[in-house]
């Protein structure tokens, strides 16, 4: 910048000093497929391969990999497919969790070894000009050496050439089942280690490493969950002038994006009145009506890390009775589950507190005739929660069983889902809650990284009667 201005000063005309800036800025920036500090300076700092993460911390998680790795092992990791939405078009492209978290690649069409013998071997796809024409530059066997720091590098090209030698000096073999390809599993060597049973899910040792969250990652996940709280706060705001479902969704994916989060963590629920009894409701096409709740379970991804919470309010600004005292059920359940969340603690042993609290409140309300009933299932068939990380729900191959620890990050999500056609108590029948928090196990106990969303029913409606009501009259009188 300062040689443009110097060449200005000089005389010259701004023309040829803009164009000489241009080419100054840009010069030595090398396009490897996806960001990079040099790049994007505003997403990566120096060192980090893919933002918040350095390669340090990279090359760490591959030791530990390895150091868990039996002897004489050899992983495979295979990156995500490209899925189509039609002939030539694609979706939009997601990294899978395990490649991500090994490599640091956030591109397509590589496969990425681990052994003992090779350390970090890559295999890279092939730059075709056509492709680069169409979606632009990939990152090759260079790139893997210098920017992901793998210990060999080949093209996907001479992949029959390397890899049945490495499988055939290891005598069990890890393989990501998700993204499995043909171009390994049908080479010989794997396929006699198929039919011996020698070949194994890699998820039991990459969910081991994700389930403990680094600082860096605990980082991106406080950021992940700021931007959702913030963005459905905004909806939560949006709600009374525009009780549709499809705007609500549309105003929480838009806050989030200009957050920065560069996707949504899952298709947005958004059920209004009966809507929220189906719990994985998505078609969200159905305006809200007067008096109904609206229930939104929603997330967003941050560089690799997703955030999942869920709060349930009335639009119009006020509970009715019979809403009010099912909604308090699964808000005093949700604050003593999270109590409960400590070292040593379990997912399955906070499930089971709740199921007892619910079932004796659910009787007490006159929903179910007996705390035991067997239709409780019906009316609350999910867990309490699970584990949260790159993917919503994380590390699935690790047991609810399992004691908690600092660094494990999960949800706590009471719900009660009564359909219309439920023949318990009528004036409850079409309404769906769930009040959904994420929590961070600390040394001391537990850190909710979605606290400053309201949930109280004295918040909820302070905040949509005077806070919903100075945004309708600021755009009546913007009309």
């Amino acid at each position: 910048m300062q040689i443009a201005l110097r060449k200005l000063s000089q005389g010259a005309s701004l023309k040829q000093s803009i164009i000489y800036c241009r080419t100054f800025s840009t010069k030595n920036v090398i396009d490897i497929g996806q960001p990079t500090p040099a790049s994007h300076p505003q997403l990566l700092k120096e060192g980090e391969v893919t933002p918040g993460i350095s390669s340090e911390e990279y090359v760490s998680r591959r030791k530990k990999f390895l150091e868990l790795l039996p002897e004489k092992s050899l992983a495979i990791i295979a990156a995500a497919p490209v899925k189509m939405m039609t002939d030539v078009v694609p979706y939009n492209f997601r990294q899978e969790a395990d490649y991500l978290y090994m490599t640091g690649c956030q591109q397509p069409g590589g496969l990425a070894i681990l052994g003992h013998e090779c350390g970090f071997c890559m295999f890279m796809p092939d730059a075709i000009p056509h492709d680069i024409i169409w979606q632009g530059k990939v990152a090759g066997v260079d790139d893997a050496l210098e920017t992901f720091k793998a210990e060999k590098a080949y093209p996907m090209r001479k992949l029959r050439e390397i890899l049945p030698d490495m499988i055939k000096g290891s005598s069990t073999l890890f393989h990501n089942v998700h993204t499995a390809i043909p171009a390994y599993m049908n080479l010989e060597p794997f396929q006699k280690a198929a039919d011996t049973g020698r070949v194994k899910d890699v998820a039991c040792i990459t969910h081991e490493l994700r389930l403990i969250k680094s600082p860096a990652e605990l980082k991106l996940m406080r950021e992940s969950a700021s931007i959702a709280c913030q963005a459905l706060l905004q909806t939560m705001l949006h709600s009374k002038m525009y009780p549709c479902e499809s705007i609500l969704s549309a105003k929480f994916e838009y806050e989030c994006r200009i957050r920065g989060a560069q996707r949504m963590a899952f298709n947005p629920v958004v059920g209004g009145g009966p809507n929220a009894s189906v719990i994985h409701y998505s078609r969200n096409d159905q305006k809200i009506k007067d008096g109904d709740l609206v229930l939104m379970d929603v997330g967003c991804e941050l560089h690799g890390y997703v955030s999942d919470l869920t709060r349930t309010w009335p639009p119009c600004g006020s509970f009715s009775s019979p809403q009010e005292e099912l909604y308090d059920l699964i808000l005093q359940t949700n604050k003593e589950c999270l109590k409960l969340c400590k070292p040593g603690a379990s997912i399955r042993q906070i499930h089971n507190y709740s199921v007892e609290k619910l079932r004796k409140g659910l009787k007490e309300i006159g929903i179910l005739q007996r705390e035991a009933s067997s239709s409780y299932h019906m009316l609350n068939p999910t867990s309490i929660g699970h584990y949260l990380g790159m993917d919503v729900h994380d590390c699935s191959n690790i047991s609810y069983d399992r004691p908690l620890k600092p660094g494990v990050v999960i949800t706590i999500e009471p719900g009660v889902y009564i359909p219309s056609y439920f023949g318990g108590s009528e004036r409850h029948q079409g309404i769906g809650i769930r009040i959904e928090d994420e929590v961070l196990i600390t040394e001391s106990g537990y850190e909710v990284l979605t606290g400053s969303i309201p949930k109280e029913i004295k918040q909820i409606e302070t905040l949509l009667n005077n806070f919903g009501k100075g945004m309708k009259v600021g755009m009546e009188n913007q009309m």
